[in-house]
């Protein structure tokens, strides 16, 4: 900016500007081309012939300078800083409740990098700050145009590479205090007037010198006490000057400042393409910007910049989604940066702003949550200002001593009152002597601040000083509580005709529940499928919104949902109010829930990195919420493709796991299995053979991974043998396979016992061979761990495994198992936890009930072991010549024979006693039929003749008798087995 080229309005200001510079520098230099270069800065927006408006974001200073100002110029087109696609949702803000923020969506993206989806920008809205303002005035005076300007939300992030919160404050380190603080999730802010130091030593130094602990506070005092009663002029020139003095003073960040300086070259190139286009006259025109963009030094600024030295991008082929979603003053703090509680205080402010000026704001005709809407109202017979001649208005401010406003004891004394209330609620032991102390200290840290009326900031210190002493009693500290009273955190809604089909669609599908689920808080909602069987499609969309939002926006309490099975009454605690902005980014996914969960399913299936079990589980998804075949049987083919491709067994558990629950429910449903399940039991066998040798020598392959291997094909071996699959392929990946871990080896020795190539004596040998070797001891808990992983495909080695334990147990010396018992414990339950339980159940089978019992108690596997044929037949025999057992009884009870015969209509009366000649009924049976005899002595190659009958009074006597050949066979077959 050249000297010839300013006015000499500020000529006496630039020089006690150079003066003083010269002064405090001992000459001419770099503080001197600062100082005048604020001023020129000045200069410059105020002789501007298309007026600026500078704000700051959230402002009531701001928003109470544009409502005069709007009464007084009224102006025919209103531009506005705010991402020019958003314009079509700004209409849709009369249907709610303030605070909102207006949302740019997109979840598919095409054009920039995939981990950066989705994306999302928001602009929240309050009513204490210009921008709604603008908006209401624009919208509800009749010929006014209101024309966004700023960048589109696509190239918030063409100009953003790394993808940070562009217009955000990097000071926002902190997370997220609660649950209304994360209400914007992880978008973008953009907002009007981000106006704070970009110079960490310069906001530094403010807050030194201001006596305060942060910069909401020093904008407060410093800033907008001052300005709540300036004129327009004076207003203008302060705002144009510190948003010049941030501008100058940041530092050389490359990258910030070349977005800043292309957004500023945007906005002028967008209003002067709109002024060409409409013929409208600059001076019926008001541009509304923060302060530090009002200050502008690039080419373009201005309506006679340059305008043909930058060239707006195309967007990319992204589709964006706009809708409205739920804001909050946490939210906005916590997304910005701000002091925790100062957007409540500036609302507060706002009000009683309000009233000490009598100044009528603008609001939307019908919005909710205020009380009227004058918007329509304008001054009778007013005309457009005309613009008085620039003056300077800030050599006045500046050299004016600070407003010293006087203390308002009535206030301060409410407060203190209030606050000991609100204290006392929370569990505080305050009482009226702590109300006095927080009076008498808000007035001492104010004097010590040089402030003659406490502010909000020094009654919280105060507060905290007196009152919470050491702890915090409740869940909130009294900071919070002086937030609280001071205002709030006020958080809004999107009303039901602001909401995307979807939303609303919920609403209208969930209203048979009779609850008022638009509003904020916990519902408890009871459903009686069985009384009242319209609420099944209630229940459906529930478990979907289970499935898609977050997990406390619908929490069943009771029932569930499984594979196969469905609950007769429900009860949910719905908090779909509070979980308002999940709801509505759904809605830019589709048109219904079952949409958006279909899209998301073939989402999770299809994807880069979908694994075999996250098919299987959409499979199982689609069935549970959707029950659509269809697409349940297109994934499942997909599962095919996926297993096919996979090289790992990480995902083995979780393969058994849902290949057994859908080949249950599909065995139970349907009359036949698809034959996508066929196909991946058929390829799922002989993958898993294939890779069972790899897997058992892989260190990274756990022993619960090959466990699960084995429990597919063990357990789903007879359908695989009957699609076709050959048993000799899971004999050799057996034989094939040598573990050197412990854990491994001792599940390969349970996976041959299935197979029936190691005896269980040959297991048990070995087991005792185990605890026999010493150096062998130090790892015997692995073995058990292999052993307890082998119950999920051998389950029959239940009894084996407690054998191994208790002969550990049994046999090791204290000096060995002490030591040696913490290993075990943390081993079986890092390693098998879930199949604990089946060890415990075999163990509380085999040992004694009772403590007593225990002293004589002898194990089973210490019992002498017989043959079971030859017992059998050696207790036949014994019992043959001896009546039947049953006989006593009848005979000692004959009216319960008789009741049962006369139900039975058998009136032959008794016999006196059984007769000696008559075989017992299995005898004459085998008699009668010897053609089955011969079968299965056929069958057990036997080929001699049948012989004399021995004695028939045993069961079975006839085929033992008759066949002596078969009978050897059958007792040869139970010993091997």
């Amino acid at each position: 900016m050249s000297g010839s080229r300013a006015s000499g309005v500020f000529t006496p200001l630039r020089t006690q500007l150079q003066e003083a510079a010269a002064e405090f520098a001992g000459g001419p230099d770099a503080l001197e081309g600062i100082l005048l270069g604020l001023v020129d800065d000045v200069d410059r927006a105020v002789r501007e012939p298309l007026e600026i408006f500078p704000v700051c974001h959230h402002s009531p200073a701001s928003a109470l300078a544009m409502a005069r100002r709007l009464r007084e110029k009224q102006p025919s087109v209103v531009y506005l800083e705010l991402c020019e696609d958003m314009a079509p949702l700004l209409t849709e803000l009369r249907n709610c409740r303030l605070p909102v923020a207006v949302q740019a969506f997109a979840g598919d993206i095409d054009g920039f990098p995939q981990e950066w989806a989705p994306l999302s920008v928001v602009a929240p809205i309050t009513e204490a700050s210009a921008e709604y303002q603008a908006i209401a005035y624009a919208l509800d005076t009749p010929g006014v145009d209101l024309v966004l300007v700023d960048r589109s939300s696509d190239h918030v992030f063409q100009w953003n590479e790394t993808a940070a919160k562009d217009g955000a404050s990097t000071e926002a380190d902190e997370e997220p205090r609660s649950e209304e603080a994360a209400l914007h999730g992880e978008a973008v802010g953009v907002e009007i007037g981000d106006l704070r130091p970009r110079f960490a030593e310069l906001e530094e130094h403010l807050l030194r010198h201001g006596k305060v602990r942060h910069w909401s506070e020093w904008w407060h005092q410093y800033v907008e006490v001052p300005l709540g009663d300036s004129d327009h002029d004076t207003y203008r020139q302060v705002m144009f000057l510190i948003g010049s003095l941030f501008r100058r003073l940041a530092p050389g960040d490359g990258g910030r400042i070349r977005v800043d300086e292309d957004r500023e070259r945007y906005m002028w190139t967008r209003m002067r393409e709109h002024m060409a286009a409409t013929g409208t006259d600059p001076e019926d025109c008001l541009y509304v910007c923060g302060a530090f963009h009002a200050a502008s030094r690039v080419e373009e600024f201005g309506v006679e910049g340059r305008s043909d030295s930058f060239t707006i991008s195309p967007r990319t082929a992204t589709t964006w989604q706009y809708g409205l979603i739920p804001s909050s003053h946490a939210a906005i703090e916590a997304q910005f940066g701000l002091a925790p509680g100062s957007v409540s205080i500036a609302a507060t402010q706002w009000q009683k702003s309000l009233k000490r000026t009598r100044v009528r704001p603008y609001r939307l005709q019908g919005q909710a949550g205020a009380r009227t809407s004058r918007a329509k109202q304008t001054l009778p017979g007013a005309a457009p200002a005309v613009p008085a001649p620039a003056t300077d208005r800030l050599s006045g401010f500046l050299r004016q001593p600070p407003v010293l406003d006087g203390l308002d004891e009535a206030e301060l004394l409410g407060w203190s009152v209030d606050i000991v209330r609100a204290a006392r609620r929370n569990g505080y032991l305050a009482s009226t002597a702590d109300a006095i102390a927080v009076f008498e200290t808000s007035i001492l840290l104010a004097g010590m601040r040089d402030r003659a009326k406490p502010t909000p900031y020094d009654f919280q210190d105060a507060a905290v000083t007196c009152i919470e002493k050491d702890r915090v009693p409740g869940r909130r500290d009294v900071r919070r509580l002086v937030e609280i009273m001071m205002g709030g955190d006020r958080i809004g809604q999107v009303g039901y005709e602001a909401l995307p089909p979807l939303a609303r669609d919920v609403y209208d599908r969930l209203e048979p529940l009779g609850l008022k689920l638009r509003q904020r808080g916990v519902q408890r909602a009871l459903l009686d499928m069985s009384g009242r069987p319209e609420l099944e499609a209630c229940s459906d969309v529930l478990w979907m919104l289970r499935r898609l939002m977050p997990a406390a926006a619908a929490r069943p309490i009771m029932g569930e949902r499984r594979l196969g099975e469905r609950s007769i009454q429900e009860s949910w605690d719905l908090a779909l109010g509070t979980h308002q902005r999940a709801l509505i980014e759904l809605g830019y996914e589709g048109v219904s829930i079952e949409q958006v969960l279909e899209q998301r399913l073939r989402r999770e299936a299809y994807g880069p990195r979908a694994t075999t079990a996250g098919v299987l589980a959409a499979v199982e998804d689609s069935l549970l919420y959707l029950r659509s075949g269809r697409l349940a049987d297109e994934l499942g083919t997909h599962a095919l493709k996926v297993l096919s491709a996979e090289r790992t067994v990480d995902g083995a558990p979780e393969v058994l796991r849902r290949a057994r629950a859908l080949l249950a429910y599909y065995r139970t449903s349907r009359p036949e299995l698809p034959a996508w399940i066929e196909s991946f039991v058929r390829t799922g066998y002989a993958h898993y053979c294939t890779l069972l040798p790899t897997a058992f020598r892989d260190e990274d392959a756990t022993v619960g991974q090959v466990a699960a291997m084995l429990g597919f094909l063990f357990s789903m071996e007879s359908l695989a043998l009957s699609l076709g699959c050959d048993r000799t392929q899971l004999e050799l990946a057996v034989a094939q396979s040598h573990p050197e871990e412990p854990s491994k080896t001792a599940l390969l020795w349970a996976a041959q016992v299935q197979l029936g190539t190691l005896s269980r004596a040959e297991l048990r040998s070995r087991c005792d061979a185990l605890l026999d070797n010493p150096l062998v001891v130090p790892s015997y808990p692995r073995y058990l761990s292999g052993f307890v992983h082998a119950l999920e495909p051998v389950p029959g080695l239940a009894d084996v495994v407690v054998e191994a334990v208790s002969n550990a147990f049994g046999r090791l010396p204290d000096t060995v198992l002490l030591p040696w018992l913490p290993l075990l414990i943390t081993t079986l339950r890092n390693g098998a936890g879930d199949l604990a339980p089946l060890l415990i159940r075999e163990a509380g089978r085999v040992f004694p009930g009772r403590l007593p019992a225990l002293d004589t108690w002898v194990p089973p596997w210490r019992q002498p072991q017989e043959n079971p044929f030859a017992a059998s037949r050696a207790r036949h025999t014994a019992t043959a010549a001896q009546a039947p057992r049953g006989l006593a009884l009848l005979a000692a009870h004959p009216a319960a024979c008789d009741a049962v015969a006369g139900l039975l209509g058998c009136e032959d009366g008794w016999q006196q006693a059984w007769p000696s000649t008559v075989p017992h009924t299995g005898a004459t049976l085998l008699a009668a039929h010897p053609a089955t005899c011969d079968a299965v002595a056929e069958m057990l190659g036997c080929d001699e003749d049948w012989v004399a009958a021995g004695d028939a009074g045993a069961p079975g006597a006839a085929l033992v008798a008759g066949h002596p050949a078969s009978a050897e066979a059958l007792e040869a077959l139970l010993a091997d087995a």
